[in-house]
């Protein structure tokens, strides 16, 4: 399978380079308007730059699309004219009114994947293989200031993974908005789905990075990691006490054995496989355009202004 990356900044670099990895890739072609950069990429995968967008689709069974946000809508509906599968970096488009209309222009049996790849970290279907009825989530993703996000809030660069996860892995998709606070670079928000309180923090502004995932039940705790891929549960305290004036506890903590596969490889070799199968990929523009409605939904109740 010759196998196409549009864009190689930093995802498309690495996109790139877990597909020269994977088996069943015959070939990988690259293409940048910044050809300096291309040449560069192909060079490390051993893979080859092409010159045109239009030369890369007619040599491929499928491309990654990661060019920036703003050129999604163009970009992905030329690659759509010549019938080749996509997986398309999140966001879907640079907004939800470019996602309808992308949706309309997709032909009905072209595979078109989104990239929300936390949907295939390991600690979600650990977590999800654990848990039956949380009362509680809450999911921190903090991050110092990047250089190479630009035109979009916190909640499209951030936020949108978990707004995806809570969407269409931890609720029936009938999560009820309950509040919201914070602007362009850190945001907060609370949604209500049958009973579960369900509490969402990001920011662009830390001086520390955290990517992680609590949920409490009734008799247990989950705490999951999404970048050490740890998960532990913390069960009900079997003794408390107080010694000294202190609150005491014997809490059990059991670390949950998790495979430390790479996210991004098992979503590309995910999405190859739904090319070679015809199965539409988890991941669907419909899913991932609801998840940019729902950042425009937040965005209008607290005001938010852009920088």
């Amino acid at each position: 399978m010759d196998v196409g990356v549009i864009g190689t900044g930093i995802m498309g670099k690495n996109h790139a380079r877990i597909y020269s990895e994977l088996k069943g890739v015959d070939s990988v072609k690259v293409f940048d308007l910044n050809e300096k950069s291309a040449k560069s990429v192909a060079e490390t995968i051993e893979g080859e730059a092409v010159t045109s967008v239009e030369k890369l689709l007619k040599g491929v069974d499928c491309v990654s699309m990661c060019v920036p946000t703003p050129y999604h809508f163009e970009t992905a509906k030329r690659v759509a004219d010549f019938g080749v599968g996509m997986l398309i970096e999140k966001p879907i488009c640079l907004n939800s009114k470019e996602g309808d209309e992308l949706l309309k222009i997709f032909p009905k049996d072209l595979i078109v994947g989104v990239g929300h790849i936390e949907r295939f970290n390991p600690i979600i279907s650990e977590i999800l293989r654990i848990i039956t009825n949380p009362i509680y989530i809450e999911i921190q993703r903090h991050n110092p200031a990047s250089a190479r996000v630009t035109g979009s809030s916190v909640l499209e660069d951030l936020m949108i993974h978990d707004i995806d996860l809570i969407q269409n892995m931890f609720t029936d998709k009938k999560c009820r908005i309950a509040g919201c606070s914070g602007n362009f670079d850190v945001f907060s928000a609370l949604f209500e789905s049958n009973g579960t309180t369900i509490s969402l923090s990001a920011s662009r502004k830390s001086s520390k990075k955290i990517r992680s995932m609590y949920v409490e039940e009734e008799e247990f705790t989950v705490e999951g990691d999404f970048m050490s891929r740890d998960v532990y549960i913390h069960r009900k305290p079997e003794n408390y006490s107080i010694e000294h004036d202190r609150y005491v506890q014997e809490n059990i903590v059991e670390k949950v054995l998790v495979n430390k596969d790479e996210p991004l490889k098992v979503e590309l070799k995910t999405f190859i496989d739904c090319i070679k199968t015809g199965k539409q990929f988890p991941v669907t523009p419909q899913q991932a355009n609801d998840n940019l409605k729902t950042c425009e939904e937040l965005k209008r109740r607290c005001h938010l202004k852009e920088a």
